[in-house]
């Protein structure tokens, strides 16, 4: 593995499947004055692509099956093990799917962060891209927030709209939302590895400058909205 400069905090990205928003928070990490180490790839499924991948990076990787467990709890205590191993101070969630007790949770509260397919608060859960079609409302996006017990909850660190397009389909919108998704995760992991952005008593408070403007950085017919502004513009 390339050596990684002093300082960096060592961050496990969770994932469950492919994992495209790893690779964008990997390729992200190269940078030398990026503030997050990737240290760990875990995934809970053993045939998990992105697996192969992050081993062809020479990222540390582990597997916690949930399937091998008797309960939530044990596998729980499996993977904090695994993450206190790698001396693990961030996760990012990366489409990990399992959902997570408010035990596990609360001892990473304000270090754990996830990337969603919509507009929170709107469309928790899954089929974001079908049920924001059939709502008809004019744009969608991603969002990352720090994590909370509730599923899909939890403050929100920057969120990037996306219009929706006459004769839209779910897979048109997904693609463009997942291109959304790849430029605003890395930003956000880097602010909170950064320090710049901090949860203080379930408030997300900004230290410093983000290094974007305060109404969001245009992209295109996309706009990207930070913290403490994320209510999305018109």
């Amino acid at each position: 593995m390339t050596p990684q400069p002093p300082g960096r905090i060592k961050t496990a990205i969770l994932i469950s499947g492919r994992g495209s928003n790893m690779m964008a928070l990997v390729e992200a990490a190269r940078a030398s004055d990026y503030p997050a180490e990737i240290a760990l790839v875990l995934s809970n499924r053993p045939e998990a692509p992105g697996l192969a991948w992050a081993r062809d990076q020479d990222i540390p990787t582990g597997i916690v099956d949930h399937r091998t467990f008797p309960d939530r709890e044990a596998f729980e205590a499996a993977l904090q093990g695994m993450l206190l191993e790698h001396q693990i101070a961030c996760i990012a969630l990366a489409g990990f799917m399992r959902v997570l007790t408010a035990p596990f949770v609360e001892q990473w509260a304000g270090r754990m962060i996830n990337i969603h397919p919509s507009l929170l608060p709107d469309f928790k859960g899954l089929n974001t891209y079908e049920r924001a079609l059939a709502a008809g409302v004019a744009r969608s996006g991603c969002t990352v927030h720090f994590v909370e017990p509730e599923m899909d909850s939890g403050p929100i660190i920057v969120q990037a709209p996306v219009a929706i397009e006459r004769d839209d389909t779910p897979d048109g919108l997904a693609a463009r939302i997942l291109r959304q998704e790849h430029r605003i995760y890395p930003l956000a992991l880097g602010w909170v590895t950064s320090g710049r952005i901090k949860l203080d008593n379930g408030v997300v408070t900004v230290r410093g400058t983000l290094g974007v403007d305060a109404d969001g950085v245009d992209a295109g017919s996309d706009t990207v909205v930070p913290a403490l502004s994320c209510n999305t513009r018109s």
